[in-house]
């Protein structure tokens, strides 16, 4: 059993509403930086050594708290911004139901970054020595695919032995040994206006260009290989009798290889226009790599597992179709285990929840962690 005692479900469950309470939109860096705060003055009460990062572009401030210690450290990492915008509590209210805490949040992904900060924080103040340091990093804007955290999460990673992610759990509680990799591309169709009733065989219409493109994105997926794109959202065209000038798309690329993402991107950016008049851009490239389950992270599953079964936990594994930071540590060869954060569903959902009553079984497996990754 881990030597930490991390409390009960109870108690972690009331200090964590705080946190979901305190509303952290990624695009409003001053109210990410707000919790950050908070998590600030408990590590730095607890004896970590604090090193925070200004934020840029208008997103918050990165925070890096670390433990006493020689050699390579374990860095746990996880964000606190949410897709949720400001007054979301006023509909979708902090609320406990039963074995459900509802929340903006809460699932995706502030529980999982509690539980890190709460574990690292009944380390240090009960005086828990570990076989390596830790480094606890808190980031803004993970949600939009970390543009100004990712430099500093592959730095620290590439320092450490090992990377645990806390985001949250899958189903029946597993925690994540591999992620698909994630691609972001704009898609603007440039066509030539003209009046719909009076000069239709002047135009060429961006929609209708558009339609084409899409349709053949949709060829593109082979489930079976593991790449899926989608067009959302799409826009285009001002009034009925206009033929449309202009006319794009956003497309999510989904694949499981980094060979399959240098593939797609070429193609998604070598796309060329099918309607006489119309030409076709293409933006973006593969914003997270994919994470792949390697020996090692199959031997840090073990490891894993052995303490879950300690603690009273089931433990299975998945691989899973979203990314997440630990994309970027798995990329560098670290060993990188993810979905470590609280059981629940609705993550980016009004029925977002946690199973709460799994707070501290989970908070004793990272801590047990941190107590025994040499």
């Amino acid at each position: 059993m881990p030597a930490t005692n991390v409390g009960t479900s109870e108690d972690l469950l009331a200090e964590l509403s705080g946190w979901v309470r305190l509303e952290t939109p990624t695009t409003d860096g001053a109210a990410v930086n707000r919790l950050m705060d908070v998590a600030e003055a408990g590590l730095a009460g607890a004896g970590a050594t604090i090193t925070r990062i200004p934020g840029r572009d208008g997103y918050g401030d990165n925070l890096i708290a670390r433990t006493p210690g020689e050699g390579k450290p374990v860095l746990v990492a996880g964000h606190l911004d949410t897709v949720w915008s400001h007054a979301t509590l006023e509909t979708m209210p902090y609320l406990v139901q039963g074995k459900k805490a509802h929340g903006p949040g809460i699932y995706d992904m502030k529980a999982g970054s509690f539980l890190a900060f709460h574990a690292v924080r009944s380390i240090l103040q009960q005086g828990i020595v570990t076989p390596r340091p830790i480094v606890l990093l808190l980031t803004p804007d993970e949600e939009v695919g970390s543009p100004t955290s990712r430099w500093l999460i592959e730095q620290e990673a590439a320092q450490a032995a090992t990377v645990l992610i806390p985001e949250p759990a899958g189903g029946g509680g597993a925690c994540v040994t591999a992620r698909k990799g994630v691609g972001r591309f704009v898609l603007r169709v440039e066509g030539r206006g003209s009046h719909a009733g009076t000069s239709f065989q002047d135009g060429a219409s961006a929609i209708v260009e558009l339609s084409h493109q899409i349709i053949g994105l949709h060829r593109m997926v082979n489930v079976e290989r593991g790449i899926t794109l989608n067009a959302a959202p799409i826009w285009g065209g001002s009034r009925p009798n206009v033929i449309a000038p202009d006319a794009g798309c956003e497309i999510d690329l989904r694949v499981n290889s980094v060979t399959d993402g240098v593939l797609m991107e070429e193609r998604l950016l070598g796309l060329t226009a099918k309607t006489p008049g119309c030409r076709v851009i293409v933006e973006g490239g593969m914003n997270r790599p994919p994470y792949t389950e390697s020996p090692a992270i199959s031997a840090l599953y073990g490891k894993a597992q052995a303490i879950a079964q300690q603690v009273g936990l089931a433990l299975p594994k998945q691989h899973r179709g979203g990314g997440s930071d630990g994309n970027f540590s798995a990329a560098l060869g670290v060993p990188t285990l993810d979905g470590l954060g609280c059981p629940g569903a609705g993550a980016h959902a009004s029925h977002e929840h946690i199973l709460w009553g799994h707070l501290a079984q989970r908070a004793a497996l990272l801590a047990g962690l941190l107590e025994t990754l040499d």
